[in-house]
């Protein structure tokens, strides 16, 4: 990262404006890609029929884009190309138990991106596309796995949301009761912590003993070698 991205702040809108625990909010750039590159699941809320639908779907990302699949919501955006929608990214990294229910909370990072995403046509950019998707989700998938064929790119929906109007929150540390009368009750307090962590690698039932788990999976899983 070059230090004038490193420096990079997002743009302050009308629906990036952090308005509640303004504390928790991050204008930075650089707060964005790592909340984006910790995950590769999203939700997109799009209006469909004039009723909200939030459909999750994964994605990756560049550094002026983020790209997902279509899923059911493509049917949508395609008969709605100028629809605004709202893509979400939220990861939990703890409860926050403190001594009374009201300050209970979440360690949490999340970021939501606003914007009009197209459809992406080009082969070129959907070949782009779908290698940043693919190699967020499992880095070096990209250049083990057989690609698309011509037939499977047209039968995929890829949809691009530019990374220009977002907004980051990130809730860390202890509760915030400790120096309050409830502190004298006695009571434990504390963060609970979440970690989410890749296990063994089950293969294929169909899979050829003679077919060894690729260096690349291997280092996913953080474990240093499979039979």
């Amino acid at each position: 990262m070059t230090e004038e991205k490193r420096g990079a702040l997002l743009p302050v809108t009308e629906r990036t404006r952090h308005r509640r625990l303004r504390e928790q909010g991050s204008r930075a750039r650089a707060d964005l890609d790592a909340v984006l590159d910790a995950g590769f699941v999203c939700h997109l809320g799009v209006v469909v029929d004039g009723a909200p639908m939030v459909v999750p779907t994964v994605y990756g990302r560049d550094e002026t884009t983020v790209y997902f699949h279509g899923s059911a919501a493509s049917r949508s955006l395609l008969a709605a190309p100028d629809a605004s929608v709202c893509l979400t990214v939220t990861h939990v990294d703890g409860l926050v138990l403190a001594r009374s229910v009201f300050e209970h909370g979440i360690n949490y990072r999340s970021a939501m991106i606003y914007g009009v995403p197209r459809v992406v046509a080009g082969p070129d950019e959907k070949l782009h596309g779908l290698r940043c998707l693919t190699e967020h989700v499992a880095a070096g998938q990209w250049g083990y796995a057989r690609l698309p064929s011509r037939k499977e790119l047209a039968a995929t929906t890829l949809l691009a949301l530019p990374l220009d109007e977002a907004s980051v929150k990130v809730r860390t540390g202890p509760p915030d009761d400790g120096d309050g009368p409830d502190a004298e009750l006695g009571l434990w307090a504390g963060v609970l912590p979440m970690r989410t962590e890749w296990g063994e690698p089950e293969p294929d039932p169909t899979l050829s003993e003679h077919a060894p788990v690729p260096p690349h999976i291997v280092r996913l899983s953080g474990l240093r070698s499979f039979p």
